[in-house]
């Protein structure tokens, strides 16, 4: 009496499911579908990236019955349900045949029909376990059947089916089990690939022997009688089919942006596929020239890179690289947002400060000679890139060129601290405050990434007016904020675009040099770890940077044989038929015609912010500054000797560390350790040598009996000042008896 409550109270609960789940439509299904992959767009509707979403399983995209091949349709029915089109829902015959079995232990197909296993398949309830289904499960699949059978099409009840029914391992549905076993789209399946597919619906996890010999028999069904079916070929393919794995999980040419357009719209969102503001003709091309330059590279010890596209006006992306791909060992690394060393690159912007608080002009004189920085850290010595002095150049010269050490010269100008506060403007956040980079951060010391790199410039191609980049389209037009004065952001700009200007460092005839209008700055940083190229044109901003994800230096790459190649070819591809124009100059700019003193540079016309203009520019006229800060908390301009940049007094030798070993055998005056030094700006008869706590000599030279033991030299001035000291130590016996140390 208990049993048979209890498989009452089961066969009440089959039924109640089976009323809930037969409620959904058709409609309701196709929408409730959801593949395991998302697919990426482009702004114009082209996929350009699947990524793996579900781990659980591998589902496709939901595909019409239309779309599935015929030969497909007709197996599946042969195979699973031969009266679907005659029964309505449940066959009654195959129920009698199998009862009829079971009373007589014979075996004997299932009486389940197509549309009784799309009910399982419809409601958790229903669904087959491991045991099987029991008599509820079973009551409840006939009675959604019928209903289901009363509500949907035939068409649509096979539809469902197929792209619902689990195939294969993590397979589910017939886009998953084409697009991975057969490598092909569903309609594309022929007869006997068909007949696999069929014969995987009853037993998905068979052997490929039982999968292979059930296949056969379907295909017989499918072919008239005196069709010859060759089994052996069948059993060859089906072992071959089962071991293929052709839909990758991931497959594109945007995966970085992708995942992020991923991530921003969560896992609850609807399925429907992202679209996203990239070109895919732009986003093609722009990988293809990476990687094919990069194998150019290969020999000298470079394997990635990232390039970003960016629509000046909108700030939409239409190129998002994020690696090199198959070249390289760290291809799931987004270098487009992976902090790096920017180099020179940062220059543009510390001109264009220095430019607006009206500290330079385009045209005024800066010396690139060394020199020699007191830091909390030691002396610090910036070089150029030739490791060559130009002398007095214009900051025009000295920006198109890239050269250091009047960058560094700017920099104590306007001083770090304020130029770390303008990057911040500008949409390049540092990790610590400039004083923390120090005189460094010139030359592009912090590190930053292509994504804030790339949109400063495009500020500079916006007239200094900063708005967030954007990668899924809609939304409102950009709202700009000023960044930089417009003024200086123009003057920049045409610096940038100054072939003549550039020709110091980079020649004529530079990769740099394009058929229109369009500026660009290279960088490399140090160790040659980083190479960037970033500019514009009237109506693109790009930036690429090339390296090792690992940080490993590259050997031998500069500016214009790393980047920049790729930097040129991406612009002469947007450009190929959209002419560019330069900007046009705020109405407060004044130009005027310049002459340089002793024939520095050639006289030219130059651009001025207003009440900054002046005709001749000499050495008298260099732009001088002081370190110091008075109380007011600005620089003022002071004597060139007073600013700090005037070389002080350093010890050439002894080399710090120094280990002298002494012989007792050869007479002590023979032993005296040379002692020399650069005066640099100061008196040279005022130089004091201190051995210890002791004067030992005068003048740039020097003379020292060493004395066993660790000692400090220092360089001192007539008031007593150390400018610099070494440390060194002396080993060995001391000079033999009798002897006695002297002073030179």
């Amino acid at each position: 009496m208990r049993a048979l409550t209890l498989r009452f109270a089961a066969l009440l609960l089959g039924l109640a499911g089976a009323c809930t789940a037969a409620a959904q439509t058709f409609d309701d299904v196709r929408r409730e579908h959801r593949p395991s992959e998302q697919t990426v767009l482009d702004r114009h509707g082209e996929p350009i990236q699947r990524l793996r979403t579900d781990l659980r399983v591998r589902r496709g995209a939901w595909v019409a019955l239309k779309d599935v091949s015929p030969a497909l349709r007709q197996a599946l029915v042969l195979s699973e349900d031969r009266r679907f089109y005659e029964h309505s829902g449940v066959d009654w015959r195959a129920v009698s045949a199998a009862a009829w079995a079971n009373l007589w232990n014979t075996r004997t197909r299932g009486a389940s029909t197509l549309t009784m296993q799309l009910a399982g398949l419809l409601d958790e309830d229903l669904r087959l376990g491991a045991g099987g289904r029991d008599l509820g499960q079973k009551i409840g699949q006939a009675v959604m059947a019928t209903r289901l059978e009363s509500r949907w099409r035939k068409d649509q009840i096979l539809e469902a089916y197929l792209n619902l029914v689990p195939f294969r391992g993590e397979l589910v549905g017939i886009d998953a089990l084409s697009r991975t076993l057969f490598a092909k789209a569903p309609h594309g399946l022929q007869d006997s690939e068909a007949a696999i597919a069929a014969a995987l619906v009853r037993a998905p996890n068979a052997p490929a022997a039982r999968v292979a010999e059930r296949a056969c028999g379907v295909l017989r069904a499918m072919r008239p009688p005196s069709a010859a079916t060759d089994c052996v070929a069948l059993d060859m393919l089906t072992e071959g089919v089962l071991t293929r794995r052709a839909w990758p999980a991931s497959e594109g040419i945007a995966p970085h942006l992708a995942r992020r357009l991923l991530a921003e719209r969560g896992a609850d969102a609807p399925a429907a596929p992202l679209r996203s503001t990239l070109d895919a003709g732009t986003q093609r091309l722009a990988l293809q020239v990476l990687q094919q330059h990069l194998k150019e590279l290969r020999r000298q010890n470079v394997e990635d890179g990232a390039i970003l596209v960016l629509d000046n006006r909108s700030g939409e992306v239409l190129a998002w690289v994020g690696s090199s791909g198959d070249l390289s060992r760290a291809a799931e690394v987004d270098a487009v947002t992976a902090p790096r060393q920017p180099g020179s690159t940062l220059k543009p912007f510390l001109y264009a400060q220095a430019l607006a608080e009206r500290r330079l002009t385009a045209a005024s004189l800066l010396h690139d000679s060394p020199a020699y920085l007191a830091t909390a850290g030691g002396l610090y010595i910036p070089q150029n890139y030739d490791r060559q002095f130009k002398g007095w150049v214009s900051v025009r010269t000295a920006l198109a060129a890239s050269l250091n050490v009047p960058a560094v010269r700017t920099l104590i100008m306007v001083s770090p601290d304020a130029f770390a506060r303008q990057l911040g403007r500008l949409g390049i956040a540092l990790r610590e405050g400039g004083d923390y980079y120090g005189y460094s951060l010139a030359l592009g010391s912090p590190e930053v990434t292509l994504l804030q790199l790339s949109n400063a410039f495009r500020a500079l191609a916006n007239g200094g007016r900063l708005s967030p980049v954007r990668w899924a389209p809609g939304g409102p037009p950009p709202a700009f904020t000023p960044a930089l004065d417009p003024g200086a952001a123009f003057i920049v700009t045409d610096i940038l675009s100054d072939g003549n200007a550039r020709a110091r460092t980079f020649g004529t005839d530079s990769i740099l040099a394009t058929r229109f209008w369009s500026a660009v700055k290279t960088g490399t940083s140090k160790d040659m770890r980083d190479n960037w190229a970033l500019g514009f044109s009237e109506r693109y901003t790009v930036g690429v940077w090339v390296g090792n994800a690992s940080g490993a230096a590259m050997w031998d790459v500069s500016g214009t044989s790393g980047a920049a190649p790729i930097w040129a070819a991406l612009m002469a591809h947007l450009h190929a038929e959209r002419p560019s124009r330069p900007p046009r100059p705020p109405g407060a700019l004044l130009r005027q015609a310049v002459r340089f003193g002793e024939q520095l540079e050639a006289a030219r016309e130059e651009w001025f912010l207003p009440g900054t203009a002046q005709a001749l520019f000499a050495i008298d006229n260099e732009a001088n500054w002081d370190v110091s800060t008075p109380t007011d908390g600005q620089k003022h301009p002071k004597s060139a000797t007073a600013h700090g940049l005037a070389v002080p007094p350093r010890i050439l030798a002894p080399q710090d560390g120094t280990i002298l070993a002494l012989d007792p055998d050869i007479p002590p005056t023979r032993q005296r350790l040379a002692l020399r030094a650069d005066a640099g700006g100061a008196a040279p008869a005022g130089l004091r040598w201190w051995i210890d706590e002791r004067e030992i000599g005068r003048g740039p030279q020097a003379r020292w009996l060493p004395w066993p033991g660790r000692h400090v030299v220092r360089l001192r001035d007539a008031a007593g000042q150390v400018h610099d000291e070494r440390r060194i130590e002396v080993r060995g016996a001391a000079v033999k008896p009798g002897a006695k140390p002297t002073q030179p």
